[in-house]
Order: structure tokens, then sequence, then C-alpha cells
């Protein structure tokens, strides 16, 4: 591809590299100058413009990118049609993003020229949702950088769907724990249910006792519940809490316990007869992102959650930005303090 600053005789027909506004016209970036732009530029006092040029071998930025992207396009996405150099990659319909991380590499190793980015993994998305996006860097790539990122194309993107629609939710009592924040637990657990296409099948509240618990998971078992939410009225704070010791009484097995999301942290993973089985921590409570979600979203794909995959989390994993909390508050203004003191 030629590229570079071109006197205006010369320019007719070639790719305008930057855009360029005249008293009554605007050349855009990436369009064809045609005979009128050059008379606009000229009468301007414009002698030469950037342009660039694809001679024999090379690919135009949109063919290029609309290739690849289909090349790499997996389960469930849509791909967009080229524009500027860019393929956008669709959710066809919510669930969870999957990627094969090492294919997305070897992509992105072949040429600086060639571009693909995601979002993170297992992230959820709704229908519609850019998922991926191709972007070729110039305006054009020689067909050998193509041929060579075709090779290594393959479907590294899909959404894993939603599958898991009953859900069974079981609060705790305690003395102090009212009513009221029960209710709202609810409708907070309902709404992150809704875009998955879920939602919750039984309800109970029952003292925050491992014996009153377990029996409760035994019956939104066997009413159907896909899957298990238990919010306990305090906070799981070993695998001998009273939550853990439910989850084994009712026949169960811990999976996991311990996510290094914050917040999101004081979270139990377990099964029982096969159904996934989750001892919520305290941020499970409000709407606000936490571990929770991450967590909640892969289960109710119905894939399995390992503590591989749970140990994985903790790039990205701190979701609050210091100071969020109280007790980081109150640590910061006494660190200022000291720093305007010294």
């Amino acid at each position: 591809m030629k590229f570079g600053l071109t006197p205006l005789p010369e320019a007719l027909g070639a790719i305008a590299v930057h855009s360029v506004r005249t008293r009554d016209r605007l050349v855009r970036k990436g369009a064809a100058i045609s005979r009128e732009d050059l008379v606009a530029l000229h009468t301007a006092g414009i002698f030469e413009i950037m342009t660039a040029r694809l001679e024999p071998g090379d690919v135009g930025e949109d063919e290029a990118a609309t290739a690849l992207a289909n090349a790499i396009a997996g389960d469930e996405i849509e791909v967009e049609a080229a524009f500027t150099g860019r393929s956008n990659l669709r959710a066809v319909r919510p669930g969870i993003v999957a990627i094969d991380r090492a294919g997305v590499d070897q992509l992105n190793a072949v040429h600086e020229a060639v571009t693909f980015a995601t979002r993170f993994p297992f992230q959820p998305v709704l229908a519609g949702e850019v998922v991926g996006t191709i972007k070729i860097i110039p305006f054009a790539i020689h067909e050998d950088v193509l041929r060579k990122a075709l090779a290594v194309a393959r479907p590294v993107l899909a959404i894993t769907p939603y599958t898991v629609k009953s859900v069974a939710l079981i609060s705790t009592r305690l003395p102090g724990l009212s009513e009221k924040v029960i209710d709202k637990t609810l409708r907070v657990t309902e709404a992150r249910l809704q875009p998955a296409g879920a939602a919750i099948c039984s309800e109970q509240r029952v003292p925050h006792a491992p014996d009153e618990i377990a029996k409760c998971i035994g019956t939104a078992i066997k009413s159907g519940a896909e899957l298990v939410i238990i919010l306990g009225a305090t906070a799981i704070a070993d695998r001998r809490d009273i939550v853990p010791s439910a989850l084994t009484r009712a026949g169960g097995k811990i999976e996991h316990f311990g996510v290094p999301v914050d917040p999101g942290n004081l979270m139990l993973i377990g099964r029982v007869d096969g159904v996934p089985v989750i001892g919520a921590p305290g941020c499970a409570r409000s709407a606000k992102p936490s571990g929770f979600d991450r967590v909640l979203a892969r289960l109710l794909t119905a894939l399995p959650i390992t503590r591989d995959d749970v140990t994985t989390l903790g790039v990205g994993g701190l979701l609050l930005e210091a100071g969020a909390r109280p007790q980081e508050q109150e640590n910061l203004s006494l660190r200022i303090a000291a720093q305007k003191g010294a």
C-alpha cells in the first residue's frame, strides 16, 4: 500500500487518510477522493493531502475484517459487516461469553495490523451486545498477512446460553434481621435472575440452624429447583460454619469456599444430589456487581464451576475502588492527614 503526502493532481481516487474540512466541503477519512474534493481543496489553498492507495496484493480493511470475523465467530455469535476496518461480533441470545484465550492471543500475534478484542471470559451479556471486535489498523493489509491470520483463526468466541430456569431461595433468620431486609433481598435476586430468563420457584425462611437449612435444601430440590441459593443471616466464616454444615447434613459436598473477588469473598459453592448450591455472600443482598454475580451467571448456564475456575477470578476481581468502604475511607483520610502534617 502506498502511503504519504500526495500532490492534489495525483490524489484522485486515493483514500483520504485524515478528514479535511474546507469552507464548504468535508473530505472524510477513509473515503475515495473525488474531483469535487480536489477542487474544494485547491480553492482552500491546500495543494497536497495525506493519502493511501492500494496496490496489487492488498486486501481492503473492511474485506479483511469481515473475513476474519466470520472465521472466529462461534455459536450464538452474529457478525456485523465491517465499516472503517472494524467488524463487531454480537451475542445472538443472552448468556455468558466463552473465549478461547490461546486462540485470541494467536490471532493478535500474527501481525500488528490485525487486532481482536473481546469482553471478559464468562461475562454475562444480553442479546445484541457487542462481545468482540476485529479491527484492521491500516486501510489495507497484504494478502499474505490475511492468509496467515486466517490460517490460525478458528471459532474462539461463543455465547453459552442460560439453561437453568428454576431457582430456590432460602433465607435464614436471626434476631435483629428484619423481614424488610429479606423482602428486599428477594426483589434484588428476582431482578438478577430476570436477564437469564430464570425465576424463583420456591422461597423459604427458616431459623439460622444447620438442621433447618438442610431440610429446606431437600425440599427445594424435591420441588424441582435446578439451583439453590442460601442467604444466611450472617456471613459464612469457615467451612464448619452454619450454612456449610447444613449443606453436608443435606448429603451434599462443598466444592469451594472463598472467592478471589471483592466484594463477594465469603461465598460457598457446593452440590446436593447434583444440584448446585450457593452459600451467598452478604453483598448478594445489594444490586451492585459482586463476585456473586460472576458465579451465579456461570451456574445459570449449567456449566460446572471447579476450584480452578474460581481461583482464576482474582485478576480483575477487585470491583471496589479504594476508599469505597467506610473502613477504607477512614484509613485513606488518616493517611492524607498524616501527609499534610509531615
